[in-house]
């Protein structure tokens, strides 16, 4: 990839970024949870969608054996909520985080951690001036690749992550990964309305994809599909907006509003119907 191709593609990857989330803050407050999860949660045992996003974090918590560690990087952070239950831990003594959104960092900034820091930058900028014991990603490897790459394109990008990712991580650090992926929907049937209106640039991968982009570099050491979780994910977001539609909409406006509750209404659709599949991957790296 030449120098204008990779500065291009950050470019977009970020401006898409923008476009899905820097709609503001006091939008997605009106029907996230507190902690502001704006990922499939885990709903075993949970009746609400706060505890159910509480145990989703503590998922990825103990698959890299966060309360052993002493730093973790949390690769498309969102609103910090587990650099937030990262904060709590008292073993850790630093945690990054990434995103390119604005909000998003002015947000876990105006939290006042004192063992968190936050960067806007793409993963393929970073370079951390020291390893971590662990990595968590969740919800952002989906923006990776584009709809203009090809297969082995977007293997080629996935396997960049993953080297980025063994080269961050000290040598018995874990990565706990999690994705949106195709299910029984290939990339040609994903909808304009997806790919163009709510995430412009963006395609999923598959599960065979993400497996050969990982051969010799990480071992997956599990893989669990919640797909049936995010549909209940999605659909307690569609409630909730639906719930909170007039102060929504003066908020940010009656299109934007419909864009959501559309996304969201299909979401659940194919999450429910095995479309697309929700992924958590562990994957300890190969030395």
């Amino acid at each position: 990839m030449n120098d204008l191709t990779a500065e291009h593609r950050l470019q977009q990857e970020s401006k898409a970024i923008r476009h899905h989330y820097d709609v503001g803050n006091d939008f997605f407050e009106l029907w996230l949870d507190p902690t502001l999860s704006y990922s499939c949660a885990v709903w075993a045992d949970s009746e609400t969608l706060e505890s159910a996003q509480t145990q989703k974090i503590d998922y990825h918590l103990q698959a890299i054996g966060a309360k052993n560690l002493q730093s973790v990087l949390d690769i498309g952070c969102g609103w910090g909520g587990v650099l937030a239950a990262l904060e709590k831990l008292p073993n850790i003594k630093h945690a990054a985080g990434l995103t390119l959104s604005d909000e998003q960092a002015a947000y876990v900034r105006s939290q006042a951690y004192s063992k968190v820091s936050v960067e806007i930058k793409n993963w393929q900028e970073y370079a951390p001036a020291e390893p971590f014991d662990g990595i968590i990603s969740i919800g952002a490897f989906e923006h990776f690749a584009s709809p203009a790459d090809s297969v082995e394109e977007k293997i080629a990008i996935y396997r960049r992550f993953f080297t980025a990712c063994r080269d961050w991580l000290k040598p018995e650090g874990r990565l706990s990964l999690q994705t949106i992926a195709y299910g029984a929907m290939s990339r040609d049937q994903a909808s304009r309305f997806f790919n163009e209106d709510i995430f412009p640039n963006a395609d999923l991968p598959t599960l065979a994809e993400i497996a050969k982009a990982a051969e010799g570099i990480f071992e997956i050491q599990r893989v669990d599909n919640g797909r049936l979780d995010y549909a209940r994910t999605c659909e307690e977001w569609y409630r909730r907006l639906s719930a909170n539609k007039a102060v929504a909409t003066q908020r940010v406006g009656e299109a934007i509003v419909a864009r959501y509750l559309r996304y969201l209404k299909m979401s659940a659709y194919g999450f429910q119907f095995g479309k697309i599949q929700l992924l958590r991957l562990q994957l300890q790296a190969i030395r």
